[in-house]
This record gives C-alpha cells, sequence and structure tokens, in this order.
C-alpha cells in the first residue's frame, strides 16, 4: 500500500541508498579528487545489499512482520556500513595520507538508519493496531 507512512519511509531510505551516493563523495582526496563509493567493491556490495532490502521491504506490503524484520536486517547492515567508513576516516585521516576531507557521504547510512528507524515505528504501529482489531472480534 503506497499510502502507508512506513512505504514512504522505506522509499527515502532506497532513495538514500540507491541515489544519493552517485552525488556525495564519501572523501575527498588530497589532489582534489573526489572519492566515490564505486571505487570499492565492498562499499559497492554493502550499499547494493540495502538498496536490495529496501525494495523488498516496499513490495512485501502485506506482512508486515517480514517487513519488520527486513528493516532490522536493513539498519543492521547500514551500521556495518557507518562501521566501516568511521574505521577508514579514523585510519586514514590527515594530510599525510590521501584523504584530507570528508565528505557527505560518509553520513547517508546515518540518514538512512533513521529512516528505517521511523518506518520500523510506524509498521509496528499498525501491526498493534491490527492486533488490537482482532482481539475485539
Amino acid at each position: 500500500m503506497i499510502q502507508r507512512i512506513q512505504t514512504i519511509y522505506l522509499f527515502l531510505a532506497f532513495a538514500t541508498t540507491a541515489i544519493l551516493p552517485f552525488i556525495f563523495p564519501l572523501w575527498t582526496m588530497s589532489t582534489g579528487e573526489k572519492y566515490l563509493f564505486m571505487q570499492n567493491p565492498f562499499y559497492v556490495i554493502l550499499f547494493g545489499l540495502s538498496t536490495t532490502l529496501s525494495i523488498i521491504s516496499i513490495i512485501s506490503f502485506k506482512k508486515r512482520k517480514t517487513q519488520f524484520v527486513l528493516g532490522r536486517l536493513n539498519i543492521i547492515l547500514n551500521l556495518i556500513l557507518l562501521g566501516l567508513f568511521v574505521y577508514h576516516s579514523l585510519n586514514l585521516s590527515g594530510e599525510t595520507v590521501t584523504v584530507s576531507e570528508k565528505g557527505i557521504g560518509m553520513f547517508l547510512p546515518i540518514v538512512t538508519i533513521v529512516v528505517l528507524a521511523l518506518a520500523n515505528k510506524a509498521i509496528k504501529k499498525d501491526e498493534d493496531l491490527v492486533k488490537s482489531v482482532d482481539r475485539l472480534r
């Protein structure tokens, strides 16, 4: 159902992981060259998995429990991605190494986690509503 708020949140999570990484660089090299996620195959795989989980969650709108579990898995996946970005920025930061400036692309997993948490909250609210209606029957 497109009209539910969690579908909008899941679409925002999809856009954050599928479209925005192509626009915003992860960091800028000291040479001025922008480092996009496509230059590291591991980042491509993680962003692709997150995008796939968002699409599957949008499609499985009739199965709220499956949607909730997929949202949790997607949050865990984005936490791993965020951890990799933090690890990379802490170990390779500074002007002596190739990274000189962090980009806004490093914060995309944080935005995705927040949006997925809001989607899971709305899914849980719908599930509780359906359970309360079932008790009245």
